[in-house]
């Protein structure tokens, strides 16, 4: 008995410290590119990319900018987590920059947009992240990933003279759709946060309120009359398929372009690239011919 009692602490002991070096692990890993790499990346574009930072209501917004200004604009809002380097490629892109003035941001939790302090309302997001396009004096058509999704639909409803067109990605916008996991609960609460990375913490914390945020959007989906693309792929673990129909019940007031691939998962960005870049230059179409 006495050597099972020693063997069992023994153990707990090897699960704690195997625990907190999980913790510390997380705590310091790096999951953004390095600053050769991103270098790198752009090394074969024509146009240098632009690094900005502004303070807005006692929050620091950081974006990143590329191509000529005279262009129509495009702005990539990443998902959750996520930053600005997210979109790299797209940025780099041959046909995109021949056509359009590219920026993308760290959103508001993220990146150097305040890396671990999550802003929750979407109104409040929609908001900050206007104020990029309104210091660039321009507007633009948004792409937005996953979380990103909801955000530009709140960008478009909330500022409509900044927003030109939408492509909707994958986006979580059904509030039915949202629950909140058991496991999400007890790192809400401070006791228990600092277990999460500064990333991770921001993620949890909106999507916990995501639910809540989507309830409030719903009834102002009908304001949105300008072009809509959205692109959902049917084997999406992360956001079901039946965002997309969502979105399309409620742009009753436009006719979004769905496009919806059966076999593809979350990481649309990653995995099809074409098809955004596709969507992208369809809506700018659509705008240059009106």
């Amino acid at each position: 008995m006495k050597y099972l009692s020693l063997t069992l602490k023994w153990i707990a002991g090897i699960l704690l410290l195997a625990l907190i070096g999980i913790i510390i692990f997380l705590h310091t890993i790096d999951f953004s590119p390095s600053e050769d790499y991103i270098e790198h990346s752009f090394s074969a574009v024509q146009y240098k990319p632009e690094y900005k930072s502004f303070q807005y209501k006692g929050r620091n917004m950081h974006y990143v900018s590329i191509g000529d200004s005279a262009k129509q604009s495009i702005m990539f809002v990443h998902g959750s987590p996520g930053s600005w380097d997210n979109f790299l490629g797209f940025m780099a892109d041959s046909s995109l920059l021949n056509d359009f003035r590219i920026i993308s941001v760290d959103r508001p939790g993220f990146g150097k947009s305040g890396d671990g302090s999550p802003e929750r309302s979407l109104s409040a997001q929609s908001d900050m992240i206007s104020q990029v396009l309104r210091r660039e004096h321009t507007t633009a058509v948004l792409i937005g990933h996953s979380f990103g999704g909801p955000v530009i639909v709140q960008m478009a409803v909330d500022n409509p003279d900044l927003v030109d067109g939408l492509v909707i990605v994958a986006g979580s916008v059904d509030p039915d759709l949202e629950k909140t996991r058991w496991y999400q609960i007890p790192v809400h609460y401070k006791a228990f946060s600092w277990i999460l990375p500064d990333m991770l913490y921001s993620t949890n914390e909106e999507i916990i309120a995501l639910k809540a945020e989507l309830e409030k959007l719903s009834p102002y989906w009908s304001d949105i009359q300008i072009p809509v693309s959205v692109i959902q792929g049917g084997s999406d673990d992360l956001v079901p398929k039946e965002n997309a129909d969502y979105a399309e019940e409620m742009l009753i007031n436009t006719k979004p372009h769905m496009v919806r691939v059966p076999d593809m998962n979350h990481f649309v960005p990653w995995t099809n690239p074409e098809l955004i870049i596709a969507e992208t230059h369809r809506i700018n179409d659509i705008i240059l011919n009106n």
